[in-house]
């Protein structure tokens, strides 16, 4: 961190001003605009300059607050005591004016997200200076209010990213190959400008300052290595994008040195060259734990890596519901149809292995053929068994399940995907991102008594939708876009018009009965399972930016022969949804 005092025109030192013209600076800040000159002219005096390099730190929370600081050139960034970006501070605006106003430590970490210029105004000037002119006292009010406001309209972490920077693992890594497709992707949102080391290494703070003033985001092409220019677009993006070739063995990529923490905002491009390189998300993710990872396998898969990059991914979150739940196929095919790009999915149950065919990129066709073949074409729940655990021994199930996935890992889905489980260990919701899919797609699915519990680590895992029906929670909190919730277990699951406190006898089983409707075993244990969740569902299910309820009283839990109508009524009841009035990011979307 360097540091200068700054001084005013009139005194008779002749040391150079690194802000140029100071008083002009605080004269268009809000906070000053239109106070009289003398208070300006006091400030003025009083200020102190420093230039502060991406990723260093200004204060901490916690801290004492001791003075004001005003951004020159460059951005800000505040973080929540957890680490997540919660506000950028920009050029012309001041940070710090809280904890002194309040007289309290600070609240939040703030850091340079790149190098920046910064004006600092000590506390006591602060004091001495404003604090006895009501306008100004008001106007801090003011800021104060916009900033907490600001800072609860973004969850931690989820402040869309305005630079990024292209580290590429090796030689190997093409750049100039990688980076003309994602600065076109972004161009759709805004303007955009790609940067190399050999137009930009000799340039200043202020000079990037400017470039970035004039473009809605920049593009910074590293070279491999730690070098001097990969230092400098280490300093200045919001988000780093690690790229490595799937098909060349996975490494360490040790974070710098030089800029700690910069990790906390990668993300790992895996660019498959010559087919689709299974098992190397596995691998990165054993040496980058936490570091999502997106696959890229064609031109086009960089428009829907900036959608997740920049929070304008569509998510779609399925729910379980048994049979009903093949209705999610036709919400599937109307989606696509009105143009809304699905990008990640998840679900539970039911719903979690048909958002699996989804992250599979499965299409249309092939979703209907390969669920058919799986729950029409044979009965999942036929392979009974000694009710010592479960009716159902679950093995066909499982086969069921490899055959179509194979054995591949979560990450290998071209699309990011999850599913849900219930801890009956913790009792907790379990959040399945990575392991083998067929085997979370399987707990996902073990209604308990009906199916038995999937046993892994010492611990028990039954039926997503025992615990969270409708994981939309699990999705907004990736901070990645709108999400389009699609309940399917909502509907009266089952009636009865029989009057009984009993079982009947076993020779009156055998009897014609017609028109009693009597739930059988499977059918109890299956809604039993999901009860418990409704009121978490419905939360869930406002916290929707679109949800859809297709009206599926009519069919069975357990009626698989009914596939084909589950998929018309999904279809038929998301076409007239989509023909309505959409969310505005999810209009936005469709441009």
């Amino acid at each position: 961190m360097l540091w200068c005092r700054c001084v005013n025109e009139a005194d008779e030192r002749t040391q150079v001003n690194p802000l140029g013209n100071p008083w002009g600076l605080l004269a268009s800040l809000p906070l000053f605009a239109g106070l009289p000159r003398a208070v300006i002219d006091a400030a003025t005096a009083e200020l102190e300059w420093l230039s502060l390099p991406g990723g260093d730190l200004l204060f901490e929370a916690g801290a004492a607050a001791d003075a004001v600081y005003f951004v020159v050139s460059g951005c800000l960034g505040v973080f929540a005591p957890d680490g997540g970006l919660i506000g950028r501070v920009g050029a012309g605006q001041c940070v710090g004016e809280m904890g002194l106003l309040v007289a309290r430590p600070r609240a939040a970490t703030v850091r340079a997200l790149r190098d920046s210029d910064l004006a600092r105004l000590p506390a006591d000037a602060f004091h001495r200076v404003l604090l006895n002119h009501p306008e100004a006292i008001l106007r801090l009010a003011r800021l104060t209010v916009e900033r907490v406001e600001e800072t609860r309209a973004h969850q931690p972490g989820q402040l869309a990213p305005r630079t990024f920077a292209i580290l590429p693992r090796d030689e190997g890594v093409e750049v100039d190959a990688l980076a003309p497709g994602l600065v076109q992707a972004l161009g759709r949102y805004g303007r955009v400008e790609l940067v190399g080391g050999q137009r930009a290494m000799s340039h200043s703070a202020q000079w990037f300052h400017e470039l970035e003033s004039r473009n809605d985001f920049v593009v910074y092409a590293a070279d491999p290595g730690d070098t001097a220019w990969t230092r400098q677009c280490l300093r200045q993006a919001d988000a780093l994008l690690l790229a490595a070739r799937a098909g060349v063995a996975a490494g360490p990529w040790p974070e710098p040195e030089h800029h700690p923490g910069a990790w906390r905002r990668a993300e790992l491009l895996l660019l498959h060259e010559g087919g689709f390189t299974t098992g190397a998300a596995a691998q990165w993710r054993r040496h980058l734990p936490g570091v999502p990872c997106h696959h890229l396998r064609r031109p086009e898969d960089s428009a829907r890596i900036v959608r997740l990059l920049t929070g304008r991914a569509i998510g779609l979150v399925l729910s379980g519901g048994g049979a009903r739940g093949f209705a999610h196929l036709g919400v599937i095919r109307a989606l696509r149809e009105h143009g809304l790009a699905i990008d990640l999915a998840g679900g539970t149950s039911m719903g979690g292995i048909l958002a699996a065919g989804v992250a599979a990129d499965w299409s249309d066709e092939e979703l209907v053929e390969r669920f058919r073949r799986c729950f029409v074409d044979t009965n999942p729940l036929a392979d009974f068994t000694l009710p010592l655990v479960s009716l159902v021994a679950g093995r066909k199930v499982g086969q069921l399940l490899r055959r179509e996935f194979g054995d591949i890992d979560v990450g290998d889905l071209p699309l990011p995907f999850f599913c849900v489980s219930s801890n009956l260990t913790t009792g907790r919701v379990a959040v399945h991102r990575e392991g083998p899919l067929w085997r979370w797609l399987r707990a996902s699915v073990a209604i308990p008594g009906v199916l038995p519990p999937v046993l892994h680590g010492g611990e028990v895992f039954v039926d997503g939708g025992t615990m969270n029906n409708l994981p939309v929670d699990v999705m907004r909190a990736q901070g990645r876009g709108p999400v389009i919730g699609v309940d399917a277990g909502t509907d009266r699951a089952f009636t009865t018009n029989v009057e009984s406190t009993e079982a009947p006898a076993v020779w009156n089983l055998f009897r014609s009965r017609r028109g009693r409707q009597r739930p059988n075993i499977l059918q109890i244990l299956w809604r039993a399972g999901m009860v418990n969740s409704a009121a978490a569902t419905q939360v869930h299910r406002g916290e929707s930016d679109l949800l859809l309820t297709p009206q599926l009283e009519s069919l069975d839990l357990l009626d698989w022969r009914a596939f084909q109508r589950a998929i018309d009524i999904g279809y038929r009841d998301a076409c007239q949804r989509l023909a309505g009035e959409l969310p505005a990011d999810l209009r936005a979307a469709l441009r």
